[in-house]
C-alpha cells in the first residue's frame, strides 16, 4: 500500500499532489492494477485533508483512466488499456513541458538524459 503525504506549503493543489502521488505509486509498482485505495472518508483521515479534496482526487484519477469506482470496493486501481488514447494524451502534455523547458534554454540532450534517468527510476 502507498503512504501519501502532502505539502501544506507547495503550491500545488492538494488534489494534485494526492493524484500524482497514486500515479507514482502506480508506475514504481508500490500498488497495483487490482488494489483497493482507502475510502475516501479514510484517505482523508489518513493525510489530514478534507474529504471532497480526496473526492476531487479519485473523480480526476477516475477520469484519465488509473481507478475505477465501485460502490462495493470503492476505488480500485484500474490502469486505462487503450494505450493509444494515453499515448495522445501524454504527447499533448509533453509538447507544454517540452516547451517551456525550450523556454529556459533547456538542451534536447539534457531532456533526453532527465527522461531517461525517470524512466530508469521507474524499471529497477
Amino acid at each position: 500500500m502507498i503512504v501519501v503525504t502532502v505539502d501544506f506549503n507547495s503550491d500545488e493543489a492538494l488534489y494534485m499532489q494526492l493524484c500524482n502521488q497514486i500515479i507514482l505509486g502506480i508506475a514504481t509498482s508500490q500498488i497495483q492494477e487490482g488494489d483497493s485505495l482507502p475510502s475516501v472518508r479514510q484517505m482523508a483521515d489518513d493525510v489530514g485533508i478534507n474529504m471532497h479534496t480526496v473526492n476531487k482526487a479519485y473523480t480526476i484519477l477516475k477520469q484519465e483512466g488509473y481507478i475505477k469506482l465501485d460502490r462495493r470496493h470503492g476505488a480500485i486501481i484500474a490502469v486505462d488499456s487503450d494505450k493509444l488514447e494515453a499515448l495522445e494524451r501524454l504527447e499533448k502534455q509533453l509538447r507544454v513541458v517540452i516547451a517551456q523547458a525550450m523556454c529556459k534554454c533547456i538542451t534536447k540532450d539534457e531532456i533526453h538524459t532527465m527522461v531517461d534517468n525517470i524512466i530508469d527510476d521507474y524499471i529497477k
